[in-house]
C-alpha cells in the first residue's frame, strides 16, 4: 500500500498487554481509513503516538524511556494507555508532550492527532481491509470481548486505568471474528480483563448473529465462535462456577482445551487479603472435575508471591498447591508495590529478598512440574500450528500454547511449510517448556 510524498505519516509504539495491542489496532485502522501512514521509523513520521503500559513499576519506566526516546528522535509525541490515567506522571516528566489520553481512547488520540497533523484523505489510495490494521501475524488475533473490570484486587489498579466491566454486545463481537477469519486468521485468542463476566453488566442480552439469536454471555458466545472453523483460545477466565459449561466444547474440540485462569494464590488468608473473586470456591476440587470431563485440558495459570502478610506458611501452602494441582502452565511475579494499589496499606510487608528467594522456589518447583507434564507427551501425536519458517526448520504451537507467553514446538530441518499451517507431527523430545517433533506423513 504506497503513499504519495505528501501523506500525513504517523509512527507508532504499542507497549503492554494483548488488550492494549488490541487499542492500538483499533487506533492504527482509523489513522489508515482516514488516510495517514504509517511510519516505521523515527525520521519519516510527523509525529509519533506511543501506547503505554502503567501497571507495574518496570512498565511505567518502559513506557516512559519510550517516550523519551521518541522525544528525542522525532520531538512530536501523544501518548496514550494505561500510563496517562495515571494523573500527571507523563505530564511532570516530559511537558513537552502534545497530548496525553487514557486506555481505550481510540477517538480521544485521534482528535489530538487531527490537532497536530490534520489528514490528508484520498479514498483511492487509502484503503482499510475489513479486518482492520492489526500489529499480530496474519494468522493469529486478539478478540476483545470486553474494557474494564467490576472487581477491586487490592494489588491492581486496573478498574483505575480502565473503569467498570464494558462487555461489547455479542453481535459486533462475532462480527468482527467472521471478518478475521475471512482475512485468513486461525487462531482467535479472546482477552478481556474478566472473560467469566462478559455480559453482566449487559443483562446477557440477547442479539442477533447471521439471523442466529445469541446472548451476550461466555458460554453462548464461545458456542458461536466454535462455528467458524479455527481455534478459539480462552484467556483471563476467573473459576466461576459457568465455566464448567464450557469444558464439554473442549472435550469435543471445538474450541481450545485451553484455560488461562489467574489463580494468583493458594492460601485462603492471602486470597482473602488480594479480595480475589471466587477465591471461596474448591479450586482443587474443580480441576479434577475439569480433567476427568476433559483429560487434555491444559491449565495456565499466574501467581504472586511475597504479598503483604504472606508468611512462610502460606508460601509452603501455595508449593503444596503446585504440587497438587499440576498446572501444566505458570508465571509467577514477586509483588510489586504499584503506586495506587490498596495493597501498599496492609501490614507487614515482605522483604524484597525473601520475595526473590520465594519467587525462585516457586519456579523451580514449577519448572519440574512442566517438565514432567510434558514428557507425557513425547510419542503422541499433535496438531500444531506454524509461527515461524526457515532453512533450519520451523517453529510451530501446539493447543497447549498461547503466542509468546508459553512452550514452542520446533520442527528442526523440516521445509515446505507456510507461515499458519495446521500440521501433524510426532512429539519426539520435550524440556521444560518446550517441545521437539517430526512431521508425520499423509
Amino acid at each position: 500500500m504506497s503513499s504519495n510524498p505528501t501523506t500525513r505519516r504517523v509512527g507508532f509504539v504499542s507497549l503492554g498487554c494483548p488488550k492494549a495491542t488490541v487499542d492500538s489496532e483499533h487506533i492504527l485502522t482509523q489513522l489508515r481509513a482516514e488516510g495517514y501512514a504509517i511510519s516505521p521509523s523515527y525520521d519519516e513520521a510527523d509525529l509519533v503516538v506511543i501506547n503505554t503500559c502503567g501497571f507495574i513499576d518496570d512498565a511505567v519506566e518502559e513506557s516512559l524511556d519510550a517516550i523519551g526516546e521518541a522525544l528525542n528522535e522525532n520531538g512530536k509525541v501523544i501518548v496514550t494507555g494505561c500510563l496517562g490515567a495515571k494523573g500527571d506522571i507523563v505530564e511532570s516528566k516530559y511537558p513537552n508532550v502534545l497530548a496525553v489520553t487514557g486506555p481505550h481512547a481510540t477517538h480521544e488520540v485521534m482528535d489530538a492527532i487531527h490537532a497536530h497533523l490534520p489528514p490528508e484523505h484520498d479514498p483511492f489510495i487509502d484503503l482499510v481491509p475489513p479486518q482492520g490494521i492489526r500489529l499480530t501475524p496474519k494468522h493469529y488475533a486478539y478478540l476483545k470481548i470486553s474494557e474494564g473490570c467490576n472487581h477491586r484486587c487490592t494489588f491492581c489498579i486496573i478498574p483505575d486505568l480502565r473503569g467498570d466491566l464494558v462487555s461489547r454486545p455479542v453481535d459486533e463481537v462475532l462480527t468482527e471474528a467472521e471478518r478475521l477469519v475471512e482475512s485468513g486468521v486461525k487462531e482467535l485468542l479472546v482477552i478481556s480483563q474478566d472473560t467469566s463476566a462478559y455480559g453482566v453488566d449487559r443483562k446477557y442480552k440477547t442479539e442477533f448473529w447471521n439471523g442466529m439469536p445469541v446472548k451476550t454471555r461466555m458460554t453462548e458466545m464461545c458456542e458461536a465462535l466454535s462455528t467458524l472453523g479455527v481455534w478459539v483460545r480462552l484467556h483471563y477466565v476467573y473459576p466461576y462456577p459457568h465455566v464448567d459449561e464450557v469444558i464439554p466444547m473442549m472435550a469435543e474440540n471445538r474450541i481450545l482445551p485451553y484455560l488461562d485462569i489467574p489463580f494468583q494464590h493458594a492460601s485462603p488468608r492471602i486470597l482473602k487479603a488480594m479480595k480475589r473473586p471466587a477465591s471461596s470456591e474448591n479450586t482443587l476440587q474443580r480441576i479434577q472435575s475439569w480433567r476427568a470431563a476433559c483429560p487434555e485440558l491444559t491449565l495456565r495459570s499466574t501467581f504472586i508471591v511475597g504479598f503483604p502478610g504472606e508468611t512462610e506458611e502460606d508460601f509452603t501452602e501455595l508449593l503444596d498447591f503446585l504440587d497438587e494441582a499440576q498446572l501444566d502452565r505458570v508465571g509467577c511475579f514477586a509483588y510489586s508495590a504499584v503506586e495506587g494499589a490498596k495493597a501498599n496499606e496492609l501490614p507487614k510487608p515482605v522483604d524484597e529478598d525473601a520475595k526473590q528467594e520465594r519467587l525462585q522456589r516457586f519456579m523451580e518447583k514449577q519448572a519440574a512440574i512442566s517438565a514432567q507434564r510434558l514428557q507425557r507427551k513425547i510419542g503422541t501425536e499433535q496438531i500444531v500450528l506454524v509461527d515461524e519458517v526457515s532453512e533450519a526448520g520451523a517453529v510451530a504451537r501446539s493447543t497447549a500454547d498461547a503466542p509468546d507467553i508459553d512452550g514452542l514446538v520446533y520442527l528442526e530441518g523440516v521445509t515446505g511449510l507456510s507461515i499458519g499451517d495446521f500440521v501433524n507431527v510426532h512429539i519426539d523430545q520435550t524440556d521444560d517448556y518446550d517441545m521437539w517433533a517430526s512431521m508425520i506423513e499423509d
